[in-house]
């Protein structure tokens, strides 16, 4: 089979799976651009692209491949969101807690770390002085699998004092999953046919520009399955920042001076004073008359009595003497 047969070929049967997406690489484009440009040039525009592979081996006389994609590659157990499957949520939080001793908390907290099957990513600890003391503050990022997401936040808030600040969110990250595995379907379904030609082909010159097609596909796949892969591991492990400030002393409240009020002489102000103290005095007397009034005709009677008594009381001892 002659070369000029071979190669467009090769660039037709490629042409579904880089409209599909898959091969949108701009290196991949750069590198079939010649091919690509002899196919838009030969006016065959009534083709399909589902039939665009098939026709292209029947003209160059090559056995047609199957266009079903090879089976994803493994993932590590990597669930698959979206419809399918459990969706892919990426848990985040960040806590500011309050708390009586920074050691201990740190102690309790790494506890919970190990109790939930978590792990510490980063850690910071630094000292500020306040009150003339050192007080100790520290911050933790973990990672813990997402179904201990809810147990280990409620556990860490349990540190401390009170919770200064807390903050929870999620990203949803399903669809992209699913648009990368799609697209590692066809990636792959074209790498396998990539591979048919290669076997096909009878000169240096055509396994060479095959195989650099072929490692071109098999770069995309790499770099598909590692994103994958990152969004995987990113749904199945949450991250918690904590962080630690302790409880400082209150601060004494100054007692405040009183400013002095300069005086401003009123007359006016001076008469009323004057009238109510006068109000006042003239109530002090009619009251005392009141009472005099009430309590004379009782009074009289005693006092003459009194004075009876001290008379008596002096003559007789006059009389003893």
């Amino acid at each position: 089979m002659s070369a000029h047969r071979v190669l467009p070929a090769v660039f037709i049967l490629l042409l579904p799976a880089l409209l599909a997406g898959c091969a949108a690489d701009k290196s991949a484009r750069n590198a079939l651009s010649p091919g690509l440009q002899a196919f838009s040039d030969s006016g065959d525009a009534a083709v399909q692209p589902g039939e665009v592979g098939e026709k292209a081996a029947d003209e160059a006389g090559l056995p047609r491949l199957p266009a079903s994609a090879a089976p994803a590659a493994d993932l590590s157990g990597a669930p698959a969101g979206g419809a399918g499957g459990s969706p892919l949520i990426i848990k985040q939080a960040q806590v500011r807690l309050e708390v009586a001793d920074t050691d201990q908390a740190i102690d309790r907290f790494t506890q919970i770390v190990s109790d939930t099957r978590g792990y510490i990513i980063s850690n910071r600890i630094w000292y500020q002085p306040a009150g003339g003391e050192n007080f100790k503050y520290a911050t933790y990022t973990i990672g813990v699998p997402v179904d201990m997401f809810e147990t280990a936040l409620r556990r860490i808030r349990s540190l401390g004092v009170r919770v200064l600040d807390e903050t929870a969110g999620g990203q949803d990250v399903s669809e992209e999953y699913v648009d990368l595995e799609s697209r590692l379907h066809n990636l792959e379904a074209t790498r396998d046919r990539i591979r048919g030609f290669l076997d096909q082909a009878q000169t240096v010159e055509e396994s060479l520009r095959i195989n650099n097609e072929l490692a071109a596909i098999e770069e995309q796949i790499e770099q598909v399955q590692g994103r994958m892969r990152y969004l995987a591991g990113r749904a199945a492990y949450s991250t918690i920042t904590v962080q630690f400030d302790p409880s400082l002393p209150a601060a004494p409240t100054p007692t405040p001076t009183p400013e002095p009020v300069p005086y401003v002489w009123d007359p006016g102000a001076t008469f009323q004073r004057a009238s109510g103290m006068a109000v006042k005095a003239g109530q002090f007397l009619v009251d005392a008359f009141i009472y005099l009034a009430v309590w004379l005709p009782f009074a009289v009677p005693a006092l003459i009595v009194w004075m009876a008594y001290k008379i008596a009381t002096r003559k007789r001892k006059v009389i003893q003497s």
